[in-house]
């Protein structure tokens, strides 16, 4: 699934049309263990927004933080449509990344 350059952009949720954050990182495993462990972002923590709903990887950085931005200033209900493209159920995907990993 990744390469060692890949970057990623992650849509967590709280439950089925719950609570959203979206994040940018270069290690997808490493950065889920930190939200659930409480050592990642104090809203995840606070909000308890764990479910790995939708995942887009990009080859650089840049293109990656792009992406971020853009969704992070879209409506939330063009969140939710992207999120349901793939996973109408909002899913936890978690499991799929690890297995691949």
């Amino acid at each position: 699934m990744s390469t060692p350059s890949s970057y990623y952009v992650y849509i967590l949720a709280s439950r089925h049309h719950g609570t959203i954050y979206i994040g940018v990182t270069n290690d997808i495993c490493a950065r889920l263990d930190l939200h659930r462990s409480g050592r990642g972002s104090k809203f995840v923590h606070k909000y308890k927004v764990f479910r790995l709903v939708h995942l887009e990887e990009f080859a650089t950085a840049q293109e990656a933080i792009a992406r971020e931005k853009q969704l992070k200033f879209w409506k939330r209900d063009w969140k939710i449509k992207l999120i349901e493209t793939d996973n109408p159920d909002w899913n936890d995907r978690s499991g799929l990344i690890w297995q691949a990993g």
